[in-house]
Protein backbone atom coordinates (compact mmCIF):
# COMPACT_ATOMS: atom_id res chain seq x y z
CA UNK A 1 0.00 0.00 0.00
CA UNK A 2 2.92 2.14 0.57
CA UNK A 3 4.68 1.65 -2.63
CA UNK A 4 1.10 3.12 -4.37
CA UNK A 5 1.15 6.36 -1.95
CA UNK A 6 4.49 6.63 -2.83
CA UNK A 7 3.80 6.27 -7.18
CA UNK A 8 0.50 8.69 -6.63
CA UNK A 9 2.17 11.20 -4.79
CA UNK A 10 5.48 11.28 -6.57
CA UNK A 11 3.40 10.97 -10.12
CA UNK A 12 1.32 14.17 -8.48
CA UNK A 13 4.32 16.05 -7.67
CA UNK A 14 6.15 15.55 -10.58
CA UNK A 15 3.56 16.38 -12.77
CA UNK A 16 2.45 20.11 -11.01
CA UNK A 17 6.46 20.87 -11.10
CA UNK A 18 6.40 19.57 -15.05
CA UNK A 19 3.73 21.93 -16.14
CA UNK A 20 5.15 25.12 -14.27
CA UNK A 21 8.65 24.56 -15.22
CA UNK A 22 8.33 23.12 -18.91
CA UNK A 23 4.94 22.96 -20.22
CA UNK A 24 3.69 26.72 -19.79
CA UNK A 25 6.50 27.81 -21.24
CA UNK A 26 6.89 25.70 -24.36
CA UNK A 27 3.00 26.71 -24.48
CA UNK A 28 3.83 30.39 -24.42
CA UNK A 29 6.48 29.62 -27.07
CA UNK A 30 9.41 31.62 -24.53
CA UNK A 31 12.22 32.26 -27.02
CA UNK A 32 15.73 31.97 -25.67
CA UNK A 33 18.03 33.75 -27.64
CA UNK A 34 15.71 34.07 -30.24
CA UNK A 35 15.03 30.63 -30.58
CA UNK A 36 11.47 28.88 -29.89
CA UNK A 37 11.81 26.97 -26.75
CA UNK A 38 11.42 23.19 -27.42
CA UNK A 39 10.74 19.97 -24.99
CA UNK A 40 13.56 17.35 -25.79
CA UNK A 41 11.07 15.25 -25.66
CA UNK A 42 9.56 16.88 -28.88
CA UNK A 43 12.89 17.42 -30.32
CA UNK A 44 13.59 13.33 -29.86
CA UNK A 45 10.36 12.67 -31.44
CA UNK A 46 11.05 14.72 -34.54
CA UNK A 47 14.44 13.04 -34.52
CA UNK A 48 13.96 9.73 -34.16
CA UNK A 49 10.01 9.19 -35.58
CA UNK A 50 9.80 11.59 -38.05
CA UNK A 51 6.42 12.94 -36.52
CA UNK A 52 4.01 15.26 -38.96
CA UNK A 53 3.63 18.08 -36.69
CA UNK A 54 1.61 19.94 -39.22
CA UNK A 55 -1.39 16.88 -38.56
CA UNK A 56 -0.79 16.85 -34.85
CA UNK A 57 -1.96 19.17 -31.96
CA UNK A 58 1.38 20.19 -30.08
CA UNK A 59 -0.71 21.45 -27.21
CA UNK A 60 -1.88 18.03 -26.96
CA UNK A 61 1.73 16.38 -27.72
CA UNK A 62 2.87 18.59 -24.61
CA UNK A 63 0.37 16.86 -22.44
CA UNK A 64 0.86 13.71 -23.39
CA UNK A 65 5.06 14.04 -23.20
CA UNK A 66 4.11 15.66 -19.65
CA UNK A 67 2.00 12.71 -18.25
CA UNK A 68 4.64 10.08 -19.53
CA UNK A 69 7.46 11.21 -18.27
CA UNK A 70 5.93 12.15 -15.18
CA UNK A 71 4.95 8.22 -15.24
CA UNK A 72 8.44 7.11 -16.06
CA UNK A 73 10.09 8.75 -13.18
CA UNK A 74 7.14 7.99 -10.87
CA UNK A 75 7.36 4.39 -11.71
CA UNK A 76 11.29 4.77 -11.56
CA UNK A 77 11.25 6.26 -8.24
CA UNK A 78 8.86 3.02 -6.82
CA UNK A 79 10.79 0.45 -8.35
CA UNK A 80 14.71 2.22 -7.14
CA UNK A 81 12.10 2.62 -3.24
CA UNK A 82 13.05 -1.32 -2.80
CA UNK A 83 16.67 -1.19 -3.23
CA UNK A 84 18.38 -0.36 0.30
CA UNK A 85 21.72 0.27 -1.30
CA UNK A 86 22.68 3.99 -2.04
CA UNK A 87 24.96 2.64 -5.40
CA UNK A 88 22.60 -0.29 -6.21
CA UNK A 89 19.25 2.63 -6.59
CA UNK A 90 21.77 4.78 -8.93
CA UNK A 91 22.66 2.11 -11.15
CA UNK A 92 18.95 0.59 -11.15
CA UNK A 93 17.57 3.57 -11.41
CA UNK A 94 19.46 4.89 -14.55
CA UNK A 95 18.67 1.86 -16.06
CA UNK A 96 15.39 1.65 -15.19
CA UNK A 97 14.57 5.64 -16.39
CA UNK A 98 16.37 4.53 -19.83
CA UNK A 99 14.27 1.68 -20.57
CA UNK A 100 11.11 3.40 -19.86
CA UNK A 101 11.90 6.60 -21.49
CA UNK A 102 12.48 4.34 -24.60
CA UNK A 103 9.61 2.42 -24.28
CA UNK A 104 6.94 4.60 -23.76
CA UNK A 105 8.03 7.31 -26.37
CA UNK A 106 7.96 4.39 -29.11
CA UNK A 107 4.34 3.78 -27.70
CA UNK A 108 3.69 7.53 -28.46
CA UNK A 109 5.26 7.22 -31.93
CA UNK A 110 2.42 3.97 -32.32
CA UNK A 111 0.01 5.93 -31.36
CA UNK A 112 0.53 8.93 -33.76
CA UNK A 113 1.43 6.16 -36.19
CA UNK A 114 -1.94 4.44 -36.05
CA UNK A 115 -3.67 7.89 -36.49
CA UNK A 116 -1.78 8.59 -39.83
CA UNK A 117 0.54 11.36 -38.18
CA UNK A 118 3.90 10.26 -39.45
CA UNK A 119 5.33 11.44 -42.53
CA UNK A 120 5.60 9.03 -45.34
CA UNK A 121 8.00 6.21 -45.65
CA UNK A 122 10.59 8.26 -43.35
CA UNK A 123 10.21 5.63 -40.62
CA UNK A 124 8.98 1.99 -40.51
Amino acid sequence: MEEVILFIMTFVVLFVFYQFAFIIPAKKGVTKKGKKKELLEIRYLKARYHLDFDKIQYNQLLQLCAITSCFDMAIAVTIVSFIHSLLWEIVVGFVVVGLLIFASYHLIYLFYKKKGMVKNGKHK
